[in-house]
């Protein structure tokens, strides 16, 4: 029964598939097999013992996704010490604040350039004791440990190896695995604690839910950092017997699908929107047949999507009619993901229904899913024959000791409570007590709703509620997501806190919007250029004007402003999982927005 992290990592190796995990180097993917990954991680498990490190202190690893990344995060599920995820991307103050909350005792990084940003830091991180270099060779006289010589200090107490796995039967499900930091789309970040039963029982269940066979291969896109990933693509994929292949990049994906051809591959909706992005910018490049060809084919495959959502037999015209759309788009589509992923699923944010029967059409399998890093994070995912775009899927579970896992409050919050339910908030006591009530409730956040059949839908959150002026509360989800929907419309934010209307934030999709200003001989220099012009900005409203008519008349946007710049996580204003810090957008754009109502 796997309880913990050690039980998951000893019962997979007992099967010893031909690859564990596997990265690219060099321009060739190099593999590790199950049996190397174990030698390394129980010499590191003794390297870290013989250094100092103990049950219940915290190590942060401040790495992009890599082998090293794997084997850190299970030396120390092994000898109870706890992880503390750091997004390499994150800057200086926002890193010194999780080693400083944290109180990690060691940072190991993965380049010099994340040591570096590190170093600097030294004085303000008392509790920081020794620091760890993943990659290269750290200065002559520093202080700094080496990866490399750490293994080696662990392989010259091999004789010990056994220890380590005696040791890890020591611990414990309610012990602490790891502090993962919230994104602080709103604030500061708080340290949610996950126990080793927190995120091994979410990953049993999560399991059951999914079509996930040993041999495959799964494209690992997310960062390590993210709950999601680190749940689902590390510790599910490597339980389930799924070689793991360590994409570079975000920007080397489409490469990397090519190359490795994975058949599962999990992600956040924004992933896929700019694929098919992608595919509409070639298409409408393409002229008015090749327009013409793909309206029909995704009007094909909208329809093949809603039978098999349901798990239902294409009729034989509808099968006719999708070979040929098949040979026209969609094999295109499936060969530049790689050509082989039969499973695909989708958390971290709502994805539009459009982009699911894309998907679905095209014959790959987009299950969505809804979770929280407090939560370990699974909490309803969709299943085989019960897919209904809108909806985040069931519940993982249907009660827990005699009460049910999840509910709807009166206000519309969803409560859950169950073993996946975070210890608390590292250090913030109030935040815990804010978080989960006297009944042991745990307070998302999120407002939603649950259908006759148990199917769960989002419908915004919470605590982004924006009320107007005029005391009127807007969902600002619900708008930005059919705005993004729209082939002008990259990304959108919307605003109007405290402001007597609406408006919205547009970064357009330049490449349409070129064709449209070109085929209107209306001239610019460049992307700012077009932004800036009044009849680029006037067409973009018209656009939102189609939208504004599925909402209510106070929830309408009534102004935009259009960005010359997408917003990304380099620039502060995405956080890593690629939601939108508000708190960020609204202070990078207080002028432009103070603008828009007159002030």
């Amino acid at each position: 029964m796997i309880q913990t992290i050690p039980d998951l990592f000893y019962a997979a190796l007992e099967r010893d598939f031909s690859t564990a995990i596997a990265h690219r180097s060099g321009g060739v993917w190099l593999c590790i097999s199950h049996r190397e990954l174990r030698t390394r991680v129980e010499r590191l498990a003794l390297a870290l013992e013989a250094r100092g490190l103990r049950k219940g202190d915290r190590l942060a690893i401040l790495s992009e996704n890599r082998p090293e990344w794997a084997v850190a995060d299970y030396a120390c599920a092994l000898s109870g010490i706890v992880t503390v995820p750091v997004y390499p991307t994150l800057n200086p103050e926002q890193t010194a604040y999780i080693l400083r909350h944290s109180g990690a005792r060691w940072c190991v990084c993965s380049t010099p350039e994340q040591l570096a940003k590190v170093q600097e830091l030294l004085p303000g991180l008392p509790e920081l004791e020794t620091l760890v270099l993943m990659a290269g060779a750290p200065a002559e006289g520093s202080p700094v440990l080496a990866w490399d010589a750490l293994l080696a200090e662990g392989e010259a107490r091999e004789d010990r190896r056994p220890e380590v796995k005696d040791r890890a039967s020591g611990v414990a499900p309610g012990d602490l695995l790891t502090l993962i930091y919230t994104s602080g789309t709103t604030g500061d970040p708080k340290g949610a604690m996950l126990s080793h039963g927190n995120v091994a029982s979410n990953i049993v269940a999560g399991l059951a839910a999914m079509e996930v066979e040993p041999g495959q291969r799964c494209l690992s896109l997310l960062p390590m950092s993210h709950i999601f990933e680190r749940m689902g693509g590390h510790y599910t994929m490597f339980h389930a017997g799924v070689s793991i292949y360590y994409a570079e990049s975000l920007q080397t994906a489409a490469r990397d699908l090519v190359e490795v051809r994975p058949e599962i591959l999990l992600a956040v909706p924004r992933v896929f929107e700019k694929f098919y992005a992608r595919v509409r910018e070639q298409v409408n490049a393409g002229g008015f047949a090749k327009r013409l060809i793909f309206h029909w084919v995704a009007a094909l495959g909208a329809k093949m999507a809603q039978r098999r959502y349901r798990d239902l037999p294409l009729p034989l015209w509808l099968r006719a009619a999708g070979a040929v759309g098949d040979a026209l788009v969609f094999r295109k589509v499936r060969e530049r993901l790689g050509g082989r992923i039969n499973m695909a699923a989708v958390g971290g944010a709502a994805i539009h229904p459009r982009i699911l029967e894309f998907f679905w059409g095209a014959g790959i399998r987009l299950f969505e899913g809804y979770g929280m890093t407090e939560t370990s994070p699974l909490l309803t995912i969709s299943r085989k024959g019960d897919m209904v775009p809108g909806s985040v899927g069931r519940p993982i579970l249907d009660t827990w000791e005699g009460r049910p896992f999840m509910r709807i409050a009166e206000d519309g919050e969803i409560l859950v409570q169950g073993p996946n339910v975070m210890l608390g908030y590292w250090r913030n006591e109030a935040a815990t007590r804010e978080a989960v009530d006297a009944e042991g409730w745990f307070h998302t956040g999120d407002v939603g709703e649950m259908d006759a059949e148990g199917r769960v839908r989002i419908t915004d959150r919470k605590k982004e509620i924006i009320v107007t002026s005029g005391g009127k509360n807007v969902a600002p989800q619900p708008l930005e997501n059919a705005l993004r929907a729209d082939k002008y419309i990259e990304q959108a934010v919307v605003v109007g806190e405290g402001r007597n209307f609406i408006a919205a934030l547009i970064y357009p999709d330049f490449p349409n919007l070129r064709i449209w200003a070109e085929h209107r001989k209306i001239p610019f220099t460049s992307d700012a250029d077009l932004a800036s012009r009044p009849e680029a900005v006037a067409k973009v409203m018209r656009r939102v004007e189609r939208i504004n008519a599925r909402f209510s008349n106070y929830e309408r946007i009534k102004k935009v402003v259009l960005l010359d710049a997408e917003l990304t996580v380099d620039s502060g204003l995405l956080t890593p999982s690629l939601k939108v810090r508000r708190r960020a957008v609204d202070e990078a754009f207080r002028d432009r927005i103070d603008a828009i109502y007159g002030g």
